[in-house]
This record gives structure tokens, sequence and C-alpha cells, in this order.
């Protein structure tokens, strides 16, 4: 009679491979940098990581895969109150610039596509109509946005213009019932999912002007860019703006050159600072947790002096982010910060992420392509963000130009 054997006794022991635990949040604050913080701002941040713990990190893998928009999860972001940014809003509870910072950056520890939500609704659509917009505009959309019942979009960026924006060529020409508007725009997050949308475009008078457009409209046309490699879990959207037309009442009134889109965009810089500096921290605890439970030629991969030296190197990198954004968003609460230093902070904060990911990457070999082990979405994730709100070079020339007094912007 044939030997019968079991599953146990046929496979070879030792082949099959343990499921890694990469997400428990590791106290990485070595400087002591977020050690005073009001309870007021710690309570922000922990509710924020609560919800990247309990609520994003279940699902954000198969809504990055599948290219999908968690919606359910930018609904919750309001009814957490994680959605202003920093802004004031009636009804409220007072949410400093610092207790913003740390949100954005729990959120982006979790997912870079839950950061931009925070960062298209609260940074951008809702912080230019709190600083640009009527009483009348106030009342309608800051309340809505703010608990995410409503969805709110920025459109300055054209297929033609991005790091020079401010040649736009968007225009908005008045009629007797209000204005017409005509142009594209491209990379629009939340463009073809939401219900408003900022459109930047240029007056009568040549000057860079701010419209609340309906995304309703007759004549608005916005289609979501397929075949990103980066931020897949939030639709950014290609708009054809065709003979629009909005009301008279749809002009910001605070809005009426680029000097006032710039006011927006740098008050945002930090925040996108902010978010690279959580994608550093995902990667940082995910090295750390994979070298403790990977084992390899006999012993943890933590036990190898190479890899100490790596994760040194990290957390090294990490405490110098952690120092300089602080100091800076202390700047910036006392009204201090200048533009080409949010500049130095976005500059400084994606770079150093940019690399952190790709060291933590390498560190989890095979392992670090597959989405289940969290390194490969902020590898991926952090490429847009190194772009946004003003690519690496375009920073560079703004602090360049503080330095030497010379503008080598063309």
């Amino acid at each position: 009679m044939p030997v019968l054997h079991t599953k146990t006794e046929t496979i070879a022991q030792g082949t099959e491979e343990p499921e890694y635990e990469l997400w428990e949040p590791i106290d990485a604050d070595v400087a002591g940098s977020f050690r005073g913080i009001s309870s007021e701002d710690r309570a922000y941040r922990d509710r924020a990581r609560e919800f990247v713990q309990q609520e994003v990190r279940p699902v954000i893998a198969g809504y990055w895969d599948r290219a999908e928009y968690p919606l359910d999860l930018a609904k919750r972001l309001g009814d957490l109150d994680l959605l202003r940014d920093g802004i004031d809003v009636p009804g409220f509870p007072e949410q400093s610039l610092l207790a913003a910072g740390l949100t954005t950056m729990e959120l982006a520890r979790g997912d870079g596509s839950i950061a931009t939500i925070v960062a298209v609704q609260g940074a951008l659509a809702l912080r230019s109509i709190a600083a640009c917009g009527s009483e009348e505009q106030r009342d309608r959309w800051l309340d809505s946005l703010a608990r995410g019942r409503e969805l709110g979009a920025f459109a300055l960026t054209e297929p033609s213009h991005g790091s020079d924006s401010v040649s736009l060529e968007t225009r908005a020409e008045s009629s007797e019932d209000g204005f017409l508007i005509n142009g594209h725009k491209k990379w629009i997050g939340s463009g073809s999912v939401g219900q408003i949308t900022v459109v930047w475009a240029r007056g009568d008078d040549g000057q860079v002007q701010g419209f609340l457009v309906p995304q309703d409209a007759d004549g608005y046309n916005a289609t979501t860019i397929e075949g990103k490699a980066s931020l897949r879990a939030i639709w950014q959207a290609e708009i054809e703006l065709d003979n629009v037309r909005v009301a008279a009442d749809a002009k910001m009134p605070g809005a009426n050159s680029f000097k006032d889109t710039s006011r927006i965009l740098r008050a945002t810089r930090l925040g996108v600072a902010w978010a690279a500096l959580g994608h550093a921290t995902a990667v940082y605890e995910t090295s750390v947790h994979y070298a403790k439970q990977r084992v390899q030629f006999g012993r943890p991969l933590a036990a190898s002096q190479i890899v100490q030296a790596r994760l040194a190197e990290m957390l090294s990198q990490l405490t110098s982010l952690q120092t300089l954004l602080m100091q800076l968003t202390r700047a910036e609460e006392a009204g201090e910060l200048t533009g080409p230093g949010a500049s130095l902070g976005k500059y400084t904060a994606t770079r150093t992420a940019r690399a952190m990911c790709a060291n933590a990457r390498d560190l989890l070999g095979g392992n670090g392509i597959l989405l289940e082990n969290r390194v490969a979405r902020h590898f991926a994730d952090i490429e847009s963000i190194h772009t946004y709100e003003g690519t690496e070079t375009v920073q560079a020339l703004i602090i360049g130009r503080e330095i030497t007094g010379v503008s080598a912007f063309a």
C-alpha cells in the first residue's frame, strides 16, 4: 500500500513566508520636536492617526490598486474635522497651523491620496473661498466643504502651463449677466467628482481672477485622468471649459490678480512639506519593522551592520525634517514665515522623503514592490508630492533669488 503523507509532512519546513506587521506607529521623535505640543494639537494628531490605523489601513491598498476614489473616507475626514487645514470656519473649534500640519503628516503616513484629498479640499478650495470669497460665498460653501458633505476643486494648472501657471490662458469675459469662461485645466484633484471648482482665469483687464464654477454647469466637461502610477486613490481631471456661463456673483471679490493666487499657494506649501514628512515616517516605520521580522542567513536583517547603518541614516533624515518643519510652522504661526522659507521647507522635505522612500524600497528587496507591504505606495506617491505645488526646480529658483537677490526665472 502507498504511504500517505500529511500536508505538514510533505511541505518543507520554513518555506512559507510569515505575515509581516509593518503599520505599528514608532516613536521616532528623538529630538523631542513634538514633546511640547498642546493637548488640542495632539488631539488632532491622535484622531488622524486613529483614523489611519482603523479605517484607512484595511482598505487603502485596494483603492490604490483599483484607482478608485474613496468617497466614503473623504466624508469621514469631514466627520472627524480633519479637512480644514487650519482654516477658521464658523461652528468649528479653532485649529492651529501646527495641528493642521500634524494632521497632514499622519494622513500622509497612511496614504498620499488621503492626504491630497485634504490638500485639495481644505488647503486649496476651502482656503480660497475663506480668503477671497464674499460673505455669501463663505456662508454657502465653508461649512459644507469643511464637513465633507460636498467636494471642492482648485483649477489653476493648465495643459500648457504647469510651473509657469502665471501665464495661464483660460479667459473669463464679462457679459450682461455675468461671465463667460473658456479654456482648459489639467491635474485638477476632485475636478470630476465634486460639486464646485475654484477656477482661475484672466478677466477683461488681463489679470488673473477667481470664480466659483459648479461642476454641473453647462460646458464644464471634466474627464478623469487615467493611467496614473502615483496618487491612484484620488481622481484628478482634465477640464474643458466651453462657454461656461456663471453669474456675476460667481466671482470671488478678493481674487483679482495672480498675487492673490500666490497667497493661497504660499499658504499651502508648508502643508506639502508636512505630507512629505508623513511619507518619510511611514517608510521609516516599515523599514524598522521589516528589518526586525525578516530573517535571512539565519538571522534578522536588523542584525546586519549595513542595515543598522541604513536605518540610522533614515532616522537622521527624519529627525532633521521634524525639527525643520516645527521651526518653520512656529514662524508661520507668528506671521514671520516668508515665501522663500516655505519653499525651503517644501524643497527639503520632498527631496529627503524621496531619498528615504528609495532606501526603504531597496531594503525590503522584492517584497518592497508589493502594495500590502506599504512602501510601494509611498515610493510612487512621493513622486507626485515632489512635483505639485511647485516643482523642485521652481522652489530652488525661489530660494536662489532670495540668496542672491537676482531672479533666474525666464
